[in-house]
Order: structure tokens, then sequence, then C-alpha cells
């Protein structure tokens, strides 16, 4: 941000971190390691002194009381809350705006719903202050060594802290990973939209460990070395890498791989349901990311599951093929290191096209290839295949959607046939693979020119006389038919 202040030259601070839990201390951490003095403010003063405790030769400038933490930074002002998304925010926005002036500006780091970021953002417009909505993503480690930051808001804030961000942000050979996004909530809604394609990832590369368990009767060890392996391809990504690592690790009172010692059931903080209540009020189809947070739900239902299991337990094999056993060893996961690229980038392109629409709905002009720019470095879902998706995105005329750019066309239609293998594997093994049928019912879909939807066009004109266009006369007039049910 601007170094030079307009006013109070005496306050020793650049920019205030107010909320020390680990995110917001890491951020903190990684801001004073960039050299800029950081004033920190926690509602319970003893994290702030641990902190100083454990950091005593610092730029950080404490403060017991938000009007000593205000009075402390530099203005024009810029505070960033790390708090938790929801009334939290809406506290501290009571606690602060009084103490602030025309020209300051909060900035919201949480994982806030970007509906309630516009609407602080005009709430605190009317007083002169600034609001941005900052997508963070990267965890822990992003937080304090870089992470991908999705900033929006006003240009005119985020020329004002763009130095700091640019700084901390993570560094690829395509630069910073920060970028304005566009205003009002356009920041907070692209890393929803993040974290709804890192569902979608994450339950895809689920899927593919319960096939190479199940039909490949692979061990945890031997399924680390497949996705090392996948991590030196197309794949390569900081999911599939993580993957490698977590199912080596041994379990200390076991000595077995710790993965088999975790209950089966994943939980969720709620930004896969909030992508698909914008998706759906969009009317955008986002099947894959679904398929994930269903998932999810399913997994926590473990009493239930393990019940229905019994009741089927005498049935469960009735109808299993058993003509699948010829594809192991090589041959399975060389088709699957295939399918799981091509469901990948069906999730990445549903993800993208909610963006799109979201940004001519609400005018906010998000630039696509910038989104896969800033997700090269720091964040969850860093890929090797968001340089192809920043270059397709870059063409004139951009794609329509990520699966008709050029680029991306015949690897597509080359990888499809093992997507549908893996399909049928898992149906015909009895393994759930919600997310890899759904990333193949879009794609069959989405390149289908014809599409049963004519009959239930035809049922809903039948019950309730809603109309129908006629294929012979696309752009004509609604038609009914009076006489369906004669």
């Amino acid at each position: 941000m601007n170094t030079q202040p307009q006013h109070n030259s005496a306050a020793p601070a650049i920019i205030g971190v107010a909320g020390l839990g680990v995110m917001g201390k890491n951020l903190a951490l990684n801001i004073e390691s960039r050299g800029f003095p950081v004033a920190v403010w926690n509602r319970s003063y003893a994290r702030t002194e641990a902190l100083l405790a454990e950091k005593p030769d610092s730029g950080f400038v404490p403060a017991p009381t938000i009007e000593a933490f205000v009075a402390s930074i530099r203005r024009p002002r810029a505070i960033v809350l790390m708090l938790t998304a929801g009334s939290a925010i809406d506290a501290a926005i009571d606690q602060f705006a009084p103490l602030l002036e025309a020209g300051d500006i909060l900035v919201d780091g949480g994982n806030s719903w970007f509906e309630d970021t516009e609407r602080r953002e005009q709430r605190l417009k009317a007083q002169g202050i600034h609001y941005v909505g900052l997508g963070v993503s990267g965890g822990e480690e992003g937080a304090r060594l870089g992470p991908s930051l999705m900033p929006g808001g006003s240009a005119v804030a985020y020329e004002a802290i763009a130095d700091v961000l640019v700084r901390i942000a993570a560094q690829t050979d395509s630069g910073a990973c920060v970028t304005h996004v566009g205003p009002g909530g356009a920041g907070h809604f692209v890393k929803m939209v993040h974290n709804g394609i890192e569902y979608a990832d994450m339950q895809l590369i689920a899927e593919a460990y319960h096939l190479l368990s199940a039909v490949g009767g692979m061990d945890a060890a031997q399924q680390s070395q497949v996705f090392a392996r996948y991590n030196e391809g197309p794949l390569a990504s900081f999911l599939i890498e993580l993957t490698a690592q977590v199912l080596a690790v041994t379990d200390p009172t076991t000595q077995a791989p710790l993965v088999d010692q975790i209950l089966d059931s994943a939980a969720q903080k709620g930004t896969g349901q909030w992508t698909l209540q914008a998706a759906t009020a969009l009317a955008i189809p986002v099947p894959v990311i679904a398929a994930a947070v269903d998932a999810r739900i399913i997994s926590s239902r473990k009493a239930a599951r393990v019940q229905a299991s019994a009741v089927y337990a005498d049935h469960a094999n009735a109808h299993r093929s058993s003509g699948n056993a010829a594809l192991e060893g090589d041959a399975l996961t060389t088709r699957l290191e295939d399918a799981l690229w091509a469901a990948k980038v069906i999730a990445y392109a549903q993800g993208l096209d909610l963006i799109q629409a979201a940004s001519a709905a609400h005018n906010w002009n998000i630039r696509i290839d910038e989104c896969a720019r800033i997700w090269k470095g720091g964040c969850i879902i860093r890929a090797r295949l968001l340089d192809d998706i920043m270059k397709a995105f870059r063409a004139t005329p951009a794609p329509a959607n990520l699966l008709v750019a050029p680029d991306f066309v015949a690897p597509l239609a080359k990888a499809i046939p093992a997507l549908r293998q893996m399909v049928q594997l898992g149906v015909s093994a009895g393994i759930p693979v919600a997310a890899l049928a759904a990333s193949l019912a879009y794609f069959d879909a989405g390149i289908s020119a014809q599409l049963p939807q004519n009959l239930i066009q035809a049922q809903r004109d039948a019950f309730g006389a809603h109309t129908f266009v006629r294929r012979d006369d696309p752009d004509g007039p609604a038609h009914h038919f009076a006489d369906w049910l004669k």
C-alpha cells in the first residue's frame, strides 16, 4: 500500500491485523516478514502477548484495545479482519466503524458469503470507508508463506493495499498470486467457487482411491506410489501430491497406514453448499461439485450406512459383474489417470462457468484467465492444468466453456473413454463413483445436440399448460396443445 501517510505520521504500523487465530497469526507473521510494521489486536490480549513472545524482535505493534489498535495504524488505515465469517464480522464492523474515517479500509479475510460482503460494503460506503472482501486460500501454511489472494471491492481500495498483497502472496512464474478480482463481492465469490472446485477435486481423488483399493487390491503404500507417479504428469497438483504423502504416513499406534485408521466421515464448513446455492440461483449446472457435497453428507451418516450394509449384506454382490477383473495393475492405473484428468477438467469447467455467469449478472468483469493465474500458487487447487486454462481464456475470443477451448478438445476426446470405463467399472463393482459419473454425464449432455427434455416439456404442457416451443420453429411463439390427455 501507499507507505506515505496522509495524517498521523507518528503511527508506526502500515497495516493492522485483527484476530490472531491460526490464520490471522500466520498472515500477520507473513506481512511482518516482508518488512511491513503490523499492528496486531485480538479480543483476548493473551494471544497478542503469545505472538510477541514468539517474535520478540519483530515489527509488530501490539494493542490491548481496539482504540489503541486503530490509533497505531497510519492513515488511510487498512485493517484486515481475520475472524469467523458471519455475525462476528458484523459485530467487528460495529466496533471499528465509529473509530474509522473516510478513506480507511476494512478488509474481510474470511470465507464470507458474497452477498454479505456487498451489504457490508454498501453500509460502510455511506461513511466513506472502503470494504474489501479478500478470499485467502492456502490454509495455515499458505497464510504464513504465501497464499493465493482474491480481493474484491473498489479499485481505489485495492490500489491502496496492493503493495502489501503482492509482497505476501505466493509467487509463480506468472507473477504474484493476487489480482483485483472485481468490485463488490467478486473476491469472495471467486474464493467460494475455488472451494467448490476443491470439494470436487478431493471427491474425484477419493473415488480413484476407492477404485484402486476395491478393484485394484492396492494397499495405501502402493497407492502412494501411484499418486506420486500421477503427480509427475498432467495431473500434477497440490492435492495429488498431498494424497501421495498422506497415503504414505504410518500410524504410530498401530503401525498400519494412518489413513486406514480414520473414520470415513468427512466434515465440511459450508462453502461447497454455498457454491450450489449460487449455482442454483444463476441456473448454472455444477453436478460434480454437487456430487462432492452429497458424498460428504452421506459419509456423515455413518450409523445409518452401517445399519443398511447389514440389511443388504446377503444381496450386495448378487448382481455385480466379474467382467472387469482383467483391468488391473498398470492398465488400471493408466486408465484411471486419464479418467481423473478428464473429470478434473470438467469440474474446473463447471466452476469457471459459474464465475462467468456471476460476473455477467453482477457486472463484475472478472477475468477467468486471471483467476487461473492466481490459483497457480499458494491455494489448495493449484495444479499444472491451470497453465493451460490460463492460456485458453487469454485467447480471442475466449471460450464460452472450457470444454470447447481448442486446446482441450482433442485431449478430452481422447480421455473420455477412460472416464467412461472407470464409471462402468465402479458401477459394476458396487463402488459409489458419483463425482466421476457426474463428470461424464455433464460431458455427454453438454455435447449432445438432442436431449430428452422435449418429453419433460410435453409433460409440463400436458399437466400444467406450461407451453412449448416447436423444434421446426425454435425462435417462434410458445404453443399449448389442449388435447394431450384426450
